[in-house]
């Protein structure tokens, strides 16, 4: 059996895997990256919106290489028909572009390899490897062959279904009511408004919303996230979406080029993303928008925490469950209460019924919103029916 000895494992090769790698990298840890696929970034599993404050923070440089379309608002509609449309000015950041996502994912995994990580291709994990207790590495599988990477330190960045994390003794299950069921469909010849991401919310998708984000002339990814306990009968995700195509007349003469489906996790993050010698980084640890679904933003920023803290345990060669605690203050600090808050706001739009969601779109778009955010809109409502954000208004 070949064995690899590094300082860090990277187990997964999406955004936060290799946001990780290239810090622990540039903080001169030998790092090494696996990416059980055999191409980073491909098959497709995401909308591919991200809004555009947050690559500063994570010093990620805009690329028109990963930039499908730089949208100039978005459009929230109701069942009924009412929309509120905003534009950059107002949308802050909750705008900005749609990415050729395995594009971005593999400028990530570049940006890795150029600080010094070492990016191994079709390995995957299978276990982990103890001795005396303590984790000490990964056993895995790199192009048939049996391996173990032995480690100081692993980060499990293996997404939605995360085994590393399991197999460490963390506990990831998810509540059932927690977990979105999604389907989506890029399309073709379709009557869109280019350059505006729309949102489509009420019983049309139960307990999630429709999107529809383009991807140029008369393309776009058209999509759905639903709860399935909110789902009526034997519908599920694709019932509800192939009815919002049938009904809506941009959609009559559109063909579909291309289906994906997943799951995705709709809770606050884990009680706890640390133990001795294992970090777990965004949808690996649950550490993803609930309202939104969206996660790139926070596995980037996860990612980089990581490797800051990794870089600072190698000083001492510490890589305990104490030493690692900063990564959860890091995180915490800048996610966890906007996390909380629209968790909070993710059950209560999922008991509201079209009418009342038609009331607070009409609300919403004669408000005098300077910036329109999710807190703000929450801040607008919390205002006129208090009764919705009834349990966390201490956090509007």
């Amino acid at each position: 059996m070949k064995s690899y000895e590094c300082d860090v494992v990277v187990v997964g090769a999406g955004p936060g895997g290799s946001m990780a790698a290239r810090y622990c990298a540039e903080g001169g840890l030998d790092t090494i990256l696996i990416e059980k696929k055999a191409e980073i970034g491909a098959p497709l599993r995401c909308a591919e919106g991200v809004s555009k404050k947050w690559l500063d923070e994570v010093k990620i440089t805009p690329d028109p290489t990963w930039i499908r379309a730089d949208m100039k608002g978005a459009i929230i509609k109701s069942p009924q028909g009412t929309s509120f449309q905003l534009d950059e000015s107002k949308a802050g950041a909750e705008v900005g572009y749609v990415l050729e996502r395995h594009l971005f994912d593999k400028a990530l995994a570049r940006d890795a390899a150029n600080a010094g990580a070492k990016i191994m291709m079709r390995t995957s994990a299978t276990g982990v490897i103890r001795e005396d207790g303590k984790l000490v590495g990964i056993k895995g599988k790199s192009m048939g062959e049996e391996i173990e990477i032995r480690a100081k330190c692993i980060v499990a960045a293996d997404g939605y279904e995360s085994q590393v994390g399991r197999w460490a003794g963390i506990d990831t299950n998810l509540d059932l009511n927690n977990i979105d069921s999604c389907i989506q469909y890029r399309m073709c010849n379709i009557d869109i408004t280019p350059d505006y991401c729309e949102f489509v919310i009420g019983s049309v998708a139960p307990g999630g919303y429709v999107w529809i984000f383009p991807k140029g002339e008369k393309v776009a990814n058209v999509g759905i996230g639903v709860m399935g306990r909110l789902c009526k009968g034997n519908a599920d995700a694709k019932y509800y979406l192939d009815k919002f195509i049938a009904e809506d007349p941009r959609f009559k003469n559109g063909q579909i080029l291309e289906i994906m489906g997943g799951f995705v996790s709709t809770c606050p993050g884990l009680d706890c993303a640390v133990d001795d010698n294992i970090i777990l980084v965004g949808d690996a640890a649950r550490i993803i928008d609930p309202i939104t679904g969206g996660g790139i933003c926070h596995a980037c920023r996860t990612g980089m925490y990581a490797g800051k803290v990794l870089t600072e345990c190698a000083k001492t060669g510490d890589f305990s469950k104490k030493a690692l605690m900063p990564y959860e203050k890091m995180w915490r600090d800048r996610m966890e209460d906007k996390l909380f808050r629209n968790f909070m706001a993710k059950e209560k739009l999922a008991s509201l019924d079209d009418e009342t969601i038609d009331e607070l779109i009409k609300m919403v778009s004669t408000a005098n919103l300077k910036e329109v955010t999710v807190y703000n809109l929450l801040k607008a409502v919390k205002e006129k029916y208090p009764k919705v954000v009834e349990g966390f208004e201490d956090l509007i």
